[in-house]
């Protein structure tokens, strides 16, 4: 995360600012002699075409986007692996049902699975008969998820975990509400003596009888005896495809319809200590062998059940082109030096062998048997995150190119460093550039490429966003400034070839930095209107663009681009985006010249417009869609004058008809303006 204005390792100051700010209204402030006139060049002599990838998503473990979130698994800390690889340990969320008269609970190191040894033991002291009689309900552990797991009547839920005793065992797996008052589904596990002596799997499915979105898993039992319990899952069966993904959070990145996914960080790549880095040779396999590991840049646990394989499953479910940013060996905190760095370029090396390799290659086959024997589309890899500038980027840098290119010469290499202002003094196919600043700064960097060279790698705009007291949680007036700073790289879109905004997920419960695109709990999701900006900007991946330039009398503060584009029927149409980014409305007139007379018409408009009463308007889980698009409006035909509202984000559509002559003369009059 964001380098250029605000580096992640100083993230913890959002923490403090405050969003309070006055009203902004801005309905009655009209300029009545506020005018433009947007000249647009239609002639494929002007055009050029936009790379297919120019818009796509950038997913980073933040703020509980994957863990608690995209993915679906309802159990936190599912291994009893986050206290530490020493006993005894913190099980934190997991909690006890009971008190030390009926049960004592601790962990071991005696799990099945040898790269995650921890396992719980839970010794029951009381039972259905004698002097300890167990309370109603038994005792035993719970686990509320991600600050409440969202059950949903008539849905199904797959729960699965490993069990040993040294006793018969009866246990009751239930889905109940927060306080263990209401149960919504429940079935026993039983199992003699002999069936558990050693660890064994058991599963059961859980059909909910009613609805609580902040319900919690339960494991109780009311007979005494000593129980072990290991890799406790609880997933939702109906995610998308069944690959794992929650439905609802998976569709709103389906409706940006990415080109590309860049993943899986951000600092999450690089972690505060290389101890503690993502590796993704520790995210593959079966999930009950998966070790996890701790984020501590963004401090919190992940079980990696959203692992190497999810992130490349995710891109394919997406229809976009993984962009794979790995490790090279650099963190915040320390750096491999360049002498010793092959091991992690060996682990790059691994790593796209596992992605693009056939089923019968080392790293392939282990692919193939997680159940994608076809190799995965990877084309990008990004060599480390924010790292340009650090003592021994550039050298290790020339390592992994070298030796990706030796070996995948097709791989196109992103280098960390910024070559907008100068050239590279390194080989790369493109270069990072990220930037989070106000919204007036990010409005007037949307001429930030016009003046770069057109020579060398190209850019690869990672991450943007407005951020700080314009931003709020995710403002009106950001999404805006974003707005511009997209249609400058629109039209920059021969040197800028990807973009991708950032952070992409955030749980309300965990925000670790704001603002974010999409918003969710455990049962509801919402887009900030810098998701709704990007939802304008679906139709541009491969599509035409026209000459547009914006002249006024006045200040006004307006950005234009067009394109020609290309609907699922086969229509064709042309668009243009305009943000009016200052106060007062504008009379906007709309000229079109390098049609050919003879068979191209222009018919429509329809008109698109994002904009809100007040200027920090934001969008809530109460008011989903207060700063939206509305539905798209039709003008009058030949409607070339358009009034472009303060603040605003306006997209025109007009339906291109291909006519013959006499109709266009028929029609001439009527469609002066063009």
């Amino acid at each position: 995360m964001g380098y250029n204005k605000v580096p992640c390792i100083a993230f913890f100051l959002w923490q403090f600012i405050s969003f309070s700010l006055p009203y902004h209204s801005f309905a009655t402030e009209v300029d009545a002699n506020a005018t433009a006139q947007l000249l647009l060049d239609a002639s494929k002599g002007s055009s050029r075409p936009i790379p297919d990838t120019l818009f796509g998503i950038f997913f980073e473990e933040i703020n509980h986007a994957g863990a608690g979130g995209l993915w679906a698994e309802l159990v936190s800390n599912r291994g009893f692996e986050a206290g530490g690889p020493n006993v005894p340990s913190n099980i934190d969320p997991w909690s006890i049902i009971g008190n030390e008269t009926f049960l004592i609970v601790s962990t071991d190191r005696s799990s099945l699975f040898d790269r995650n040894k921890i396992a719980l033991q839970m010794e029951v002291l009381c039972d259905t008969q004698g002097s300890n009689i167990c309370p109603s309900g038994g005792v035993g552990i719970y686990n509320p998820g991600f600050w409440g797991m969202n059950i949903e009547q008539e849905k199904s839920y797959k729960v699965v975990f490993y069990v040993r005793s040294t006793d018969a065992i009866n246990i009751s797996v239930s889905l109940t509400s927060s306080d263990g008052l209401q149960s919504l589904a429940s079935a026993n596990v039983i199992a003699s003596a002999s069936d558990v002596s050693n660890w064994t799997r058991k599963e059961v499915l859980l059909k909910a009888e009613g609805t609580n979105h902040t319900s919690r898993l339960q494991l109780t039992t009311a007979k005494r005896g000593v129980i072990w319990f290991d890799q406790v899952s609880a997933m939702p069966v109906d995610t998308y495809k069944g690959h794992g993904f929650r439905n609802e959070l998976f569709q709103m990145l389906a409706e940006i319809k990415p080109r590309f996914i860049r993943f899986p960080g951000g600092c999450f790549v690089e972690g505060e200590w290389l101890r503690n880095a993502f590796r993704w040779k520790e995210t593959i396999g079966p999930w009950e062998e998966r070790p996890g590991h701790f984020g501590d840049v963004w401090m919190y646990w992940t079980d990696d059940g959203l692992g190497y394989f999810e992130f490349l499953q995710l891109a394919e479910d997406l229809n976009a082109l993984p962009i794979w940013v790995f490790n090279n060996g650099i963190s915040h905190q320390d750096q491999v030096d360049t002498t010793s760095v092959l091991p992690f370029v060996q682990e790059a090396l691994d790593g796209i062998e596992f992605a693009r390799g056939n089923s019968s290659s080392k790293w392939g086959s282990v692919r193939a048997k997680m159940g994608h024997p076809e190799p995965f589309n990877l084309k990008y890899v990004a060599v480390g995150n924010e790292d340009c500038g650090k003592k021994n980027y550039r050298g290790n840098y020339l390592k992994f190119y070298d030796a990706i290119k030796h070996t995948y010469p097709d791989i196109q290499i992103i280098s960390n460093c910024d070559g907008s202002n100068g050239p590279l003094d390194h080989p790369a196919d493109f270069y990072d550039f990220h930037v989070y600043t106000s919204a007036n700064d990010l409005f007037s960097k949307a001429h930030k490429f016009d003046q770069t060279s057109r020579n060398g790698p190209k850019a690869f705009v990672s991450e943007y966003a407005v951020t700080g007291n314009d931003a709020g949680k995710g403002s009106l007036k950001a999404a805006l400034a974003e707005a511009a700073f997209l249609i400058g790289l629109e039209k920059n879109s021969d040197v800028v070839q990807m973009v991708s905004y950032a952070p992409l997920f955030v749980h309300t419960n965990d925000r670790s930095w704001n603002p974010d695109a999409i918003v969710f709990n455990s049962s509801q999701v919402y887009g900030t209107p810098s998701y709704w900006v990007q939802r304008f900007f679906v139709e541009s991946n491969g599509a035409t663009l026209l000459n547009a330039t914006v002249k006024t009398n006045s200040s006004a503060q307006l950005i234009a681009s067009a394109i020609t584009w290309q609907s699922e029927d086969g229509k064709t149409y042309i668009r243009i985006k305009v943000v009016n980014f200052g106060n007062s409305s504008v009379n906007l007139s709309i000229d079109v010249t390098g049609l050919d007379p003879n068979s191209e018409l222009l018919t429509g408009p329809t008109k698109t417009e994002l904009t809100s009463t007040n200027l920090m308007d934001e969008n809530s889980f109460a008011e989903q869609k207060k700063v939206a698009p509305g539905n798209p409006k039709t003008l009058p035909e030949g409607g070339m004058d358009v009034v472009l509202n303060p603040y605003s984000l306006t997209s025109l559509d007009f339906l291109k008809k291909t006519v013959s002559l006499g109709m266009w003369e028929a029609d001439a009059s009527s469609k002066s303006s063009i």
